[in-house]
C-alpha cells in the first residue's frame, strides 16, 4: 500500500449557493491506474493497493461519515460521498455538484458515476436519487415504503440507467437497467451490503455481511466467504474488468479474492481508527 499526505480541503460556493466540500489538489493530470482497488474508511481516508493510484483523501477530518466511493473509469481520480451529501473529489475527478446544504429526506448511502466520468448519482437510504453532471434522473423510490433501507447503487454500462439494492437484497431497476433477480423474497442468514454489475450489464452479484454471494443473470459464481469465520463483517465488493473474478472487503480492511483476480494487499492486520465502508476497483 502507498500513502501520501492528504490533499488540503477548502469550502467552495456552488452555483446554486450550496456550500460543498471540495478537495484542492494539483490539477496536473493524474496517472491512470492498473488492476487494483481502493478501500475507503468512514473518516474519508483512502487506502490504495495494486495499480490503484493514490490521489489523496480527507486525512480523516470529516464532519459526517463517508459511506461510499466511486472511481473514474480511467482510474485517474475518485469521488467520496458523505452521509450529509457532501462530495469530495480527488485526482482528476470533477466536482459537479452535491445536495449538501439543503435538507435531505434520508442520509446518503451510495454513489455511482457515469461512464463518461462527467456525472454521478447519490442515493439515500429511502431510495431517493440526486443526479449531477450528465447523470440523468431515471426514477427513484423517494416517498415509497420500503421493506428494508437502500444501501448501494450501480450504473449501467450506458449510463442511461441504474440499480439500487436494499438490505434485504431487493433490487430496483431504473432506466435501461434490467432486472435479473433478487433475494428480496428469500430468508437470508445475513443482510445484503453491496452489489456489483457484470461488465455486460446483463447480470450482477449481491454480497451479504457474511460474504455470501448471490449471482444473477450472466454473473458467474467464483466463490464466497459464506462458510468462513470472519474477524469482521463484509462491507462491499468489486469485480475485475471482464467479470472473471471479484474482491470482497471487510470492515477491518481484510480483502478476499475469488476467481481470476489478484490479491494486492489488505489492511486486515493493521488496526484502523475507523472502519472500512466501501471498495472500488481500478482497471
Amino acid at each position: 500500500m502507498s500513502r501520501r499526505r492528504p490533499a488540503a480541503l477548502r469550502l467552495a460556493l456552488c452555483v446554486a449557493l450550496v456550500v460543498c466540500a471540495v478537495a484542492v489538489a494539483d490539477r496536473t493530470p493524474a496517472a491512470a491506474a492498473g488492476p487494483g482497488y481502493w478501500l475507503v474508511r468512514s473518516d474519508g481516508v483512502v487506502l490504495n493497493y495494486g495499480g490503484a493510484a493514490d490521489h489523496g483523501d480527507t486525512g480523516g477530518g470529516v464532519p459526517d461519515p463517508i459511506p461510499a466511493i466511486a472511481a473514474m473509469r480511467t482510474g485517474a481520480g475518485y469521488w467520496l460521498a458523505a452521509r450529509n451529501g457532501v462530495v469530495y473529489v480527488f485526482g482528476d475527478a470533477p466536482f459537479l455538484g452535491s445536495p449538501a446544504g439543503r435538507p435531505l429526506p434520508a442520509p446518503i448511502v451510495g454513489m455511482a458515476s457515469t461512464p463518461t466520468d462527467r456525472g454521478y448519482w447519490l442515493t439515500g437510504s429511502d431510495g431517493s436519487i440526486s443526479n449531477f453532471g450528465d447523470a440523468g434522473h431515471h426514477g427513484s423510490f423517494a416517498g415509497s415504503r420500503l421493506n428494508a433501507p437502500m444501501l448501494a447503487m450501480a450504473s449501467t454500462t450506458t449510463g442511461r440507467g441504474y440499480w439500487m439494492v436494499a438490505a434485504d437484497g431487493g433490487i430496483f431497476s431504473f432506466g435501461d437497467a434490467a432486472f435479473h433477480g433478487s433475494t428480496g423474497a428469500m430468508k437470508l442468514n445475513k443482510p445484503v451490503v453491496g452489489m456489483e454489475p457484470t461488465p455486460s450489464g446483463r447480470g450482477y452479484w449481491l454480497v451479504a455481511t457474511d460474504g455470501g454471494i448471490f449471482s444473477f443473470g450472466d454473473a458467474a459464481f467464483h466463490g464466497s466467504t459464506g462458510s468462513m469465520r470472519l474477524n469482521s463483517p463484509i462491507v462491499g465488493m468489486a469485480s475485475n474488468a471482464d467479470g472473471s473474478g471479484y474482491w470482497l472487503v471487510a470492515a477491518d480492511g481484510g480483502v478476499f479474492a475469488f476467481g481470476n483476480v489478484g490479491f494486492h494487499g489488505s489492511a486486515g492486520g493493521e488496526p484502523q481508527p475507523a472502519p472500512i465502508v466501501d471498495v472500488v476497483a481500478s482497471r
